[in-house]
């Protein structure tokens, strides 16, 4: 009787056609700018396009070519990212090593207009995720309404009232005040 081999059960992997490969390699700048949107972390954003970068290679075959490469690999990321935040809500801790490293790290090279630089990134810190990561899709990313739409997996209008809400919080936050409360409608919310 034959050994078991993992291998044997497995088919051969066939690896991405080199047009796949070469609209992959255009999008990566613009991908490692959307994960370093989301995480605010340079590490933790490198590591999010590689996982994006695997998956695409790994689900080649899933990739309709009619689509955009760049919303399928936005979309592939974003879906990495929540799901490393749901891992993480579940066990969080902080090394003080690390996080003493880290602030060293940034304080080391403030580069040129810092002072706009981090009160834009602690505004938009602020933000809740659903309103930032359209608000950053459509203005950084330059995203249409639709490709916007279709890369978080919501409406349209969704999409265009977050983003509406989003810059007039990120106006206020940048203005000093605080983040302004969401109208009160007289609708409720009956459970």
């Amino acid at each position: 009787m034959p050994e078991y081999s993992p291998q044997a059960t497995r088919p051969p992997r066939v690896q991405a056609p080199d047009c796949f490969r070469q609209q992959l390699l255009a999008a990566i700048p613009r991908l490692r700018r959307y994960a370093r949107s989301l995480a605010f972390d340079t590490a933790t954003a490198d590591d999010l396009v590689q996982t994006a970068v695997e998956r695409a290679l790994s689900h080649w075959h899933q990739f309709d070519q009619r689509r955009d490469m760049l919303v399928w690999l936005l979309s592939i990321a974003h879906n990495a990212f929540m799901d490393q935040r749901r891992r993480d809500s579940r066990m969080a801790f902080v090394d003080p090593a690390q996080a003493d490293a880290q602030q060293d790290l940034q304080r080391a090279d403030p580069g040129h207009d810092v002072g706009l630089r981090l009160d834009l990134m602690a505004a938009l810190a602020r933000l809740p995720l659903e309103q930032r990561e359209p608000l950053l899709l459509v203005s950084v990313e330059q995203f249409s309404y639709a490709e916007c739409a279709e890369l978080l997996g919501i409406p349209v209008g969704t999409v265009m009232s977050r983003v509406s809400r989003a810059r007039v919080a990120l106006r206020a936050l940048l203005d000093g005040g605080a983040r302004p409360e969401a109208p009160r409608s007289g609708l409720r919310r009956v459970i």
